[in-house]
Parts: C-alpha cells; sequence; structure tokens
C-alpha cells in the first residue's frame, strides 16, 4: 500500500493544508489508543490537535469514518514503508520468514501507540477479519512457494500462517502489560520456534 501525495500538485491541497490534516490524524491515532475508538469523539481528538473546535476536523474529513481510513492507512503505508524493503532484501523462504517476523516485532515495538490504535480502528469498524485473513492469506501462499521450491518442509501452510501471525501479535498484549518487554529477543525466540517448525527434515 502507498502513502497518500502529500504534493498539492498531486492532492489539489495546500502544504498547510496537508500539515493540518496531518495535525489531525495524529491526534486522532493518539487518542484512539488512550481512550479507545468509541470515546475518541471529534472534541476529544480537537483538544488534543490544539484545535480551537471541531469544526477544522470537519472541514478536513467527511465525518469520523473519513477521519478512522486516512489514520489507518497512514499506519499501514508507514508499516510497508519499513518492513517491505528489509523483507525484499532477503533472497530464500527462511531468510524472508525471518525477515518478516523481525520487521513486524520490530516496528510493533518502535510505534505501539499507532498500533494500538490501528487495531481500535479495525475492530470497532468490523475490519478486522478482512485484515487478518489478507495478512494470513500473503503469508500461506509465500509458505506454499517455499515447498514448492524445497526450502520448507511439509505442513498446512494456512495454519502455519495463522500461527506465525498470531505470534507476531501476541507482542501488543505483552506489551501493553510489561511495557519493558524485551522485543529483540522475542523476535529471537518466534524466528527459532517457526524456523525449527518450517523446517525441511
Amino acid at each position: 500500500m502507498q502513502a497518500k501525495a502529500s504534493s498539492s500538485e498531486q492532492d489539489g491541497r495546500s502544504f498547510i493544508e496537508n500539515a493540518r490534516r496531518a495535525q489531525i490524524v495524529r491526534a486522532a491515532l493518539d487518542t484512539i489508543a488512550e481512550l479507545g475508538f468509541a470515546k475518541a469523539s471529534f472534541a476529544k481528538i480537537a483538544k488534543r490537535a490544539g484545535l480551537s473546535s471541531t469544526g477544522m476536523i470537519s472541514y478536513h474529513f467527511d465525518g469520523k469514518g473519513d477521519l478512522v481510513a486516512e489514520a489507518m492507512r497512514d499506519v499501514l503505508a508507514a508499516a510497508a514503508a519499513a518492513m517491505g524493503p528489509r523483507i525484499r532484501a532477503e533472497t530464500g523462504g527462511p531468510a524472508r520468514l525471518r525477515a518478516y517476523i523481525e520487521a513486524n516485532i520490530a516496528f510493533i515495538a518502535e510505534r505501539p501507540t499507532d498500533m494500538k490504535a490501528l487495531l481500535e480502528i479495525l475492530r470497532n469498524n468490523a475490519g478486522e477479519p478482512a485484515w487478518f485473513l489478507q495478512s494470513i492469506s500473503l503469508l500461506e501462499e509465500a509458505f506454499r512457494e517455499g515447498q514448492r521450491a524445497g526450502e520448507f518442509g511439509e505442513f498446512d501452510p494456512r495454519v502455519m500462517a495463522i500461527a506465525v501471525r498470531q505470534a507476531i501479535d501476541g507482542i501488543h498484549a505483552l506489551l501493553a502489560a510489561e511495557p519493558r518487554t524485551d522485543t529483540a529477543a522475542y523476535a529471537q525466540q518466534v524466528v527459532r520456534i517457526f524456523a525449527l517448525a518450517t523446517a525441511r527434515s
């Protein structure tokens, strides 16, 4: 997924308008992460953004749905930009699996507020099942390709994809309960577990 263009020539908005939209999106993510989706009203978002009224939000966004959709796109674009190159730099199924796990957990550790807000948005907009299915479908296909190439052993690619995704997403709850968790060590253990689980016998 690509980030939205910020150039006024590409989106028809001025630099100031784009800066204001980014300010509002940032405030929305912080508010949703702190208070939850339901309690993240325009009034609370406006206050966090330092705006005098909610009218400024309404000027830039067509309702809460439009605002949270923009916030979700921003987080997903940032995740793709951070993780994509790291994964594509590797060659072979096992190496890319390691990079996928490490890059995902590193992004979650670096941007816990954004990820917490993203999960809130997905859950409250009925988007979580679709997002989850999309993410495991990509992993499942990667496992199938690796098996066809003889890089992975015999296992159910869909079940393995779900297991990997759940192991990665499990860090959310752990960080919420224990913020000082060593995420790099966690990633190493997850990589080791799935290296063994997917290896050729």
